[in-house]
Formats: C-alpha cells, structure tokens, sequence
C-alpha cells in the first residue's frame, strides 16, 4: 500500500504554521468582511487543537502557547511558554493587520522566527482572525470567568498523590494498575505548561548510589536522538536546528571535545540509523518530519561524502506530532517508521458505515485511522530494497516516538504519548513489544477495551481486538526514547543487573494538574520479557509545580558502558557513569 497524506498542500502548510513551536499569536483587529467564524473554529479544530487551546475544556498540547484569552495580547506573553529570543523581542500588539502579514511571511515580521511556513490564503486568515473575536466577545460576558466544570469536578488533593513529582527518587518502584483506572473526566482536564528556566545554582540531579552524571555537551539547538559511530562518534539529530550534528568525545570519553555540523537545512530530523550496520556502514539513514533520506557514510566522516538518496519521498505530515522515528529489522530485510497522529483523538474524522469499516480494514489494516489520519498513528513498514511502498505494520499508537529493536529477542518496540484531555490520570503513556497487523486502540480505545467517550459507539467492532500494552507509564509522562542496556564490561559500565533492561526517558507532562515525568526511568525485564514494572533513575529536573529546568528526551549506550542523556530544554546531553567508591577515578 502506497503511502498517501490526506491533506492538500495548502492545508499542510496552514497546520505547520499553526503548530510552530514559535505561534505567539493572534490578536486584536476587525479582519475582512465576509470572514466567518464557524469556519475559523471548524479550522482550528480540525488542524491546530493537537497543538493549541482556544476555548476552556480544549485538549491542545505543548507544543504551542495557549491561544485561551489571545485577543489582544501582546506577542509572546502567554504564561509558561518558552518562546524563542526573536519573539520576545519583537514587541508587536497582534492586530489583524499584523497577524495577517505574520502568517503570510513570519520571517519579514519576525527576523529570526522560527516559524517559515506561510498561511497563502487570506481567507483562512480572516476566519481565524474573527473566530478569536467571537472567543474574546465572550470572554467579556458577565458569567465568562466562572470555572468550567462540564468535564468533571476539580482534582481534589488526595487524587493528586497518585503521581507527585516530590516523591519522585531514585530506585522508587511504578507499576500502574489498569484494573484501577479512573472513569473518563474523573478529575478536570488541566493545562498546565512547564515555564522552562536556567538550572537553579543548587540544583542537581540524583541517580542511584555509585552513579555519576555530567555534562557531556551543551549549547546544541534541541538534541533528540542520538546514534553511537563505531569510532566513536555521536551523530545527533536537533530538530529545533534542522541540522544533524557530530559529537567528537575528548580523550577519556567523559565530555564532547568539538563537534561538526554534518547536514542541515532539514525540515525536524529526528530518527537515525546505520545501515547495514554500525561497525561497516554505508548509509546513515535520516527520518525528517515529511520524508526518509539517506547519505553516503563512512565511520569518522563529519559531512555527507555524496548527495542524499531519497528513500521515503513523502510521509503524512502537518497537524501534531512530527517527530518520525525509524528501525531496522535484525536482518536489515525490513525498514519501520512510527507516525504519530494529526491530532488528540480524531474526533473530526469521518464516519464509516459497518460496510464501509469493513473494507477499509481489509485494505489498510486492523484499526487504521483514515481521513486527516491516514497512514498515521502507526508504525509504518518498508521492503528495505524496495521501499517505495509501505504499509501498516501496526495500527493505533497514538505517537509513537521511540522504536527500536530490542537485543536478544529481535522485537519491535515502541514507546508512545497517549492522549489527552481525560482528566489527571488518563491516559497512561507506555512501551510495547510491537506485533505485526497488531491494533492499539487509538483512537476508538485505550488499554484494552476501554471506550474513549468522545468517539462513544463509533466502533463496536474493535471491542475485545485491541492489545494491551506492556509497560504503562503515568499518565502525561510525555515518554520518548527508549534504549535496552546492553553493556556488562566497560571501565563506566553499570552493576550486572542493569543488562537487559530499558531507559525510557520522560519529557514531562502538561496536561496534569500535579507536575509528573522530567525523569530517566528504568524499565525491569527478565529473560527479554517486561515485567511491567518501572522505577525513578535520575530525577530532579523540577523545580517546583510550575518550573522546571530539563526535558529528557532519549538515551544512548557508550562503548565503556556509560549512558548519554539528550535534554532539549537545556539543548544538553548528559553523560551517566558508574564507579564504585573505590574506583571512582575510573568514571
């Protein structure tokens, strides 16, 4: 099955724009006549809620600023966003006319914005603008500030100790229990972004007796994956940079002496891999947000010694969720790509009729999405010799951001975002062994056969299909990489019992009232098998319940056994060792 993506080319230039990590916007104006609100608000709906939040009881992400109360704001003062340098200091009132030039050219308004991507048609623009008016009209209403209380009552106090960040320590045990969870809307849903700060002077990070972290590299442009070269080398990918860069470790290993730019002007890179492996690659294969690439490479080269092949022309993108990650089958035979979903939970797409469901399944797969979400939500899988036709390997996984292989066993697995907007404690994140032609229940379903209430009755069908995945996580953890230690020798190698087990790395929540994640944790396995346990490993990123200094995104194993930690809110990567204290010179 050829991928195909849904949505026109003007469409996925306006969800890009909308869902720029830079939006710090909309504003006062009277936008042109004819504009039309509804449609404004069917737009944003449809294409910009996994991102935002116009109205109260909105399931918008972190990925953008709120846009609750946006009328009239001055640029880049929404609370506890991070905007980036430019933004802040472009002093502008976002009035209609302002607003209209910004999303036609966000770099002309904004010099330095990282938003490039245009809105072209002026009419979408009008109807955007008009339904932020509709929104602040009603704000201005005599009962506009009471509580919405429609989802649920709020989160009383006792419920919050269930996951509190101030109990977070190394070594102290998880395991969430799905018989036990909450009803939909049992607590309201809240927002309740990270305000990202300078790491305090007395803050440090705690790790279990014995292990030791420092900083290994800074001042990068928002590191994510990273990948070890066999001389040692660390390729990383930064999204927030478009560029893949080349750590060179100093003698020791304990810190990056230099690093070189390998490729840039990439549009989100995020996923790598060696292929046909590391000791003897040929390839470095590169998954930005809309496409698969590959470069010519040897070990030790720090820029592309032949132009790129494209390998993956084109991959569903626009709307929530870009980051791609890929994977090679133990045999190479085989390529996969996770997709994440366009949006929280699809409730724009459109309905099936039985027979309909029925034909659809049959050629797509258990459980694809369609519409907007076609060919997303999924691990995606490839003929490595062939590639240009893919097809859903497994369905349902709401954003899948880590895939790897496991060693040993072979198994796919994969580490996925859940959605939102349930309340404090739906749904729990986790990571899972990925069968093929598997369905995890998104968007219909989550953990088993538990019905999602907005798309009440929309699949009967699914009912008692859906897989349940292995290794919960707190809810709102925002849990990305995923890496089994391997290492039991090594001059930093970590005690015997950590081989075979996983580090899951924690972004850290917004959608939770009490802050929780901002965490490296350990996933326990026996004999390759999960045993759906999870503990704190290094903690201490948060601050308090509205500050944090460090956003976790994915690890790396080193050749002396020690882990590399990538951070993107610090633009840092960690270095975590061990050494007993009588051997403590050798970390």
């Amino acid at each position: 099955m050829p991928i195909r993506d849904s949505m026109s080319r003007m469409r996925r230039r306006i969800v890009t724009a909308w869902c720029g990590i830079s939006l710090g916007l909309f504003a006062a104006g009277i936008p042109a006549l004819a504009a039309d609100a509804g449609a404004g608000k069917a737009l944003f709906r449809q294409q910009c809620g996994v991102c935002h939040s116009a109205e109260p009881g909105d399931d918008g992400g972190a990925q953008g600023p709120t846009l609750i109360g946006v009328y009239g704001r001055h640029a880049a003062s929404a609370a506890g966003f991070s905007y980036t340098a430019a933004m802040r200091a472009a002093d502008l009132d976002w009035d209609a006319p302002t607003l209209s030039r910004f999303l036609a050219s966000p770099t002309t308004v904004v010099p330095g914005s990282t938003m490039v991507t245009v809105v072209p048609n002026a009419q979408d623009r009008d109807n955007l603008i008009a339904y932020f008016q509709d929104l602040a009209r009603t704000a201005s209403a005599p009962d506009a500030a009471k509580p919405d209380t429609s989802q649920g009552a709020p989160v009383p106090a006792a419920s919050e100790q269930s996951a509190d960040w101030r109990q977070d320590a190394p070594s102290r045990l998880h395991r969430i229990d799905l018989a036990a969870l909450p009803p939909p809307f049992a607590t309201a849903s809240s927002r309740n972004n990270p305000k990202l700060i300078a790491r305090p002077a007395n803050a440090a990070l705690a790790v279990p007796p014995g292990f030791h972290v420092n900083v290994f590299a800074a001042d990068l442009k928002g590191p994510r994956k990273m990948l070890l070269a066999a001389n040692g080398d660390i390729l990383v990918s930064e999204p927030r940079g478009g560029r893949i860069s080349v750590l060179h470790p100093a003698p020791g290993g304990t810190r990056a002496a230099r690093a070189d730019v390998y490729v840039r002007d990439l549009k989100e890179p995020f996923g790598l891999a060696f292929y046909p492996n590391a000791k003897h690659p040929q390839w470095l294969y590169v998954a930005e947000t809309n496409r698969v690439t590959r470069y010519p490479y040897r070990t030790g080269d720090v820029k592309p010694r032949g132009a790129p092949e494209s390998v993956i022309p084109m991959l569903p993108n626009g709307g929530g969720h870009s980051s791609r990650d890929l994977a090679f089958s133990p045999d190479g035979a085989e390529l996969f790509v996770s997709v994440g979903s366009a949006s929280n939970v699809a409730d724009t797409m459109s309905k099936k009729s039985a027979a309909e469901l029925a034909v659809w399944d049959s050629e797509h797969g258990l459980g694809a999405s369609w519409d907007q979400e076609t060919d997303r939500a999924a691990v995606l899988v490839f003929n490595t010799a062939a590639p240009g036709a893919g097809k859903i390997y497994a369905a349902g996984l709401r954003n899948c951001v880590g895939l790897t292989v496991q060693p040993g066993s072979g198994s796919l697995w994969c580490t996925t975002n859940e959605r939102d907007g349930l309340g404090d404690d739906l749904v729990p994140d986790y990571s899972t062994r990925v069968q093929r032609g598997g369905f995890y229940g998104w968007p219909w379903y989550y953990m088993g056969s538990n019905e999602e209430p907005r798309l009440k009755g929309d699949r009967p069908d699914l009912r008692g299909k859906v897989l349940v995945p292995e290794v919960p996580y707190q809810s709102h953890s925002a849990s990305l990489g995923l890496t089994f230690y391997t290492a039991s020798t090594g001059k930093s190698a970590f005690p015997a019992g950590y081989a075979g087990d996983a580090f899951a790395a924690f972004h850290g929540s917004w959608n939770r009232s009490l802050r929780t994640g901002y965490k490296l944790v350990r996933v326990r396995m026996k004999d390759n098998q999960p045993t759906g346990d999870y503990e704190d490993f290094l903690t201490g990123f948060i601050v308090d319940n509205g500050d944090v200094w460090g956003r976790p995104v994915a690890t790396t194993e080193l050749a002396d056994g020690s882990l590399l930690l990538s951070e993107d809110g610090g633009n840092v990567i960690y270095r975590i060792s061990y050494a007993p204290p009588s051997s403590a010179a050798a970390r």
